[in-house]
């Protein structure tokens, strides 16, 4: 389906005869966005409540008509400069695939200022705008539910302040609710269950006698009060609901209060100052080890130069001691040999050069050992030792004391950071103040809660009572009905109920599970934060959307920002579009709303130009301003611009084409 043109005359703002050409087929370029801008109270909404208008008539849900009747709104909706004599009228061309061919109706709705019976006069034009198509006159209703059934209508015919209420609520409203329920084919369900009931009773009536009749009335009668009060204490529960969760967030900000004024830590303050006495006793600790290691071995750290110098001289005087002994035990040998190789018969001259070797050697030997300055540490071998072990303590007392030192200031860290909170920590007289509070919200919680509970404990027994009775009267009926065709109907109604019970919920889940991950996909395309949600949930009673991290655990809708809020229910009318399986044009008022730059750019860049093939933008200057319009036109996703000029003297509204703010 695709709308082709949109003509009004003398409605609303729109004085004389005004024509908006909506078709988004371009050449051979279709581009899916028709943009008409104009500023608040310039008729923006006035062209929404005329394509509902067009298509449903008595039944459009129009954004003005409140409770009024239908006359009076259309009364309401006749510019203010008609004469009585000209005629308010509204027609809409658009074009859809009727048995594999594209066909034309162009619906013209036209009615004069205090309308007769308070009704319009429709008209159904054919493909060459004519000739009338009468028979679709009558069947119009019948027929425009099969192509965009009024039920999910707000799926596709939107504003900003249905995404904003949409956003805000822990549940939808009521008008989108009907739209899902209508999506997933509830009200069908729902209405043939209506139907059986009221067919059932019927035939109760038939079958019975005066008797059985006053009787039944009776129980019909009973079962009927309980069913009201079961609605009436629904909607109490409901309510009390809301309370419950108001009251739980206001319980929530009186305990951050709480903890953010120092209320926590005031409660800790005993502990606080355990700790502070505990760390300050083991910073003395600390300080005394120090003072032991500082009155031992420790102050030699100061001179390790010195006793390396120590050591190093030590050693070599030692060593040159050992070479002298060394030496003189070697010529007493050397003396020792040459005396028996005289007694031995060996040339004079080859003892000589034996001894002259020795001797050389003994020289060489002494020589490269001999040290080149006096010695003046004159240290024995007990001594070096002593050294030794006083270095291998030195090192062992400067790692122990670096290591307390470290833990000297970690826990001076701890002691400033105590000292930090204990200053933080609230008043007595405000910490009392701040309890109190929070124990007043508690209090009113638990209180709302038990309310809460009694109401739902009294919803669960109307709901036994109405089965009681539900019962009865089907016992009654089964002692007294004999009519065994009659019988047959009411089994068989009783049977088709539990399957059709079946069937919708069965229907119920199978939907909203495509829902879900249709809804999912949308809203992480449309955010820019990846990690933000892993799976969405919808209540399969109150079509509440809950978020799960990639954890598993629960993303408080609190917790989004406004803007995030926001393209989490422009994401969830996006998928309900997408599941209906409608291939439909979309139109949003106000579609921008409070997103911030980086949302807002998500939305023009991935959001209007895939949401349709059609896509009606009616926009403020200031939600689609001159740079999301010149991404719009850059991605060319833009087929005709309107711009709404309204002149506040005249309170009439121009159609100015191929314009726009910018």
């Amino acid at each position: 389906m695709i709308f082709l043109e949109l003509v009004l005359q003398n409605f609303g703002p729109y004085s004389g005869r005004q024509v908006i050409n909506l078709d988004p087929r371009n050449e051979e370029n279709p581009r899916p966005i028709l943009l008409l801008g104009g500023m608040n109270g310039g008729g923006k909404t006035t062209l929404m409540d005329a394509i509902r208008l067009a298509l449903y008539g008595q039944r459009a849900q129009c954004s003005t008509r409140g409770n009024l009747s239908y006359g009076d709104f259309l009364n309401q909706c006749v510019n203010s400069k008609a004469t009585p004599s000209e005629k308010t009228r509204i027609e809409l061309l658009f074009e859809h695939i009727e048995d594999d061919k594209p066909v034309r109706y162009r619906i013209v709705r036209t009615w004069e200022k205090n309308p007769k019976d308070g009704k319009d006069a429709l008209g159904i034009l054919g493909d060459d705008d004519t000739w009338p198509v009468d028979y679709l006159v009558n069947i119009w209703d019948d027929y425009i539910e099969n192509l965009l059934p009024l039920g999910i209508s707000n799926l596709f015919l939107f504003d900003g302040e249905q995404v904003k209420e949409l956003a805000e609520q822990e549940t939808p409203p009521q008008i989108v609710i009907e739209a899902i329920r209508g999506l997933l084919g509830l009200e069908l369900a729902d209405k043939l269950a209506v139907d059986l009931d009221v067919l059932v009773n019927r035939k109760h009536r038939e079958m019975a006698d005066t008797k059985d009749l006053a009787n039944l009335e009776d129980i019909e009668q009973r079962l009927g009060q309980q069913q009201e009060d079961y609605q009436t204490t629904e909607q109490k529960l409901a309510s009390v609901k809301n309370q419950v969760e108001a009251l739980e967030t206001i319980q929530r900000e009186a305990l951050d209060k709480f903890v953010s004024d120092g209320g926590k830590i005031a409660a800790e303050r005993s502990q606080l100052e355990e700790k502070h006495k505990a760390k300050t006793n083991a910073v003395e600790t600390i300080r005394q080890s120090l003072c032991e290691l500082a009155a031992e071995i420790l102050p030699l750290a100061l001179i390790p130069n010195l006793l390396i110098q120590v050591q190093t001289q030590g050693t070599n005087e030692f060593r040159n001691q050992q070479v002298q002994l060394a030496r003189d035990v070697l010529l007493e040998r050397d003396k020792r040999l040459l005396d028996w190789l005289n007694q031995l018969t060996i040339a004079a001259n080859q003892i000589d050069k034996i001894q002259s070797f020795l001797a050389e050697d003994v020289d060489n030997l002494y020589t490269n050992s001999l040290q080149t300055e006096a010695s003046w540490l004159l240290a024995d071998e007990e001594s070096l030792s002593q050294l030794d072990n006083v270095r291998y303590h030195l090192q062992t007392a400067c790692s122990l004391a670096k290591k307390q030192l470290a833990n000297l200031k970690n826990l001076q860290e701890e002691i400033i950071t105590l000292e930090r909170q204990v200053q933080t920590a609230a008043e007595p007289e405000a910490y009392q103040k701040l309890r109190e509070s929070v124990e007043a919200a508690q209090k009113e919680v638990v209180q709302a809660k038990a309310n809460y509970e009694t109401t739902r404990q009294k919803l669960a027994a109307l709901t036994e009572a109405i089965e009681i009775t539900k019962k009865e009267l089907n016992d009654y009926t089964d002692k007294n009905i004999k009519h065994k065709n009659r019988e047959h109907i009411i089994t068989s109604a009783t049977k088709v109920q539990e399957t059709l019970k079946l069937f919708r919920e069965k229907l119920t889940l199978r939907k909203l599970n495509k829902l879900e991950e249709e809804v999912k996909n949308c809203f992480l395309y449309l955010l820019h934060k990846s990690d933000l949600v892993f799976r969405i949930a919808i209540d399969t009673k109150t079509f509440a959307l809950s978020l799960f991290d990639f954890e598993g655990k629960q993303v408080p809708k609190h917790r989004l920002s406004a803007g995030e809020k926001q393209l989490l229910a422009i994401a969830f009318l996006w998928g309900l579009a997408k599941v209906s399986g409608l291939r439909l044009p979309v139109a949003i008022d106000t579609p921008l709303g409070r997103l911030d730059s980086s949302h807002r750019k998500n939305l023009v860049e991935k959001y209007f130009p895939a949401a349709s093939h059609q896509v009606i933008l009616l926009s403020t200057d200031t939600e689609i301003g001159k740079k999301e319009v010149e991404t719009l036109r850059k991605n060319e996703a833009i087929a005709r611009e309107y711009l709404l000029k309204y002149d506040s003297s005249t309170r009439q509204t121009t159609v100015m084409e191929n314009q726009y703010f910018w």
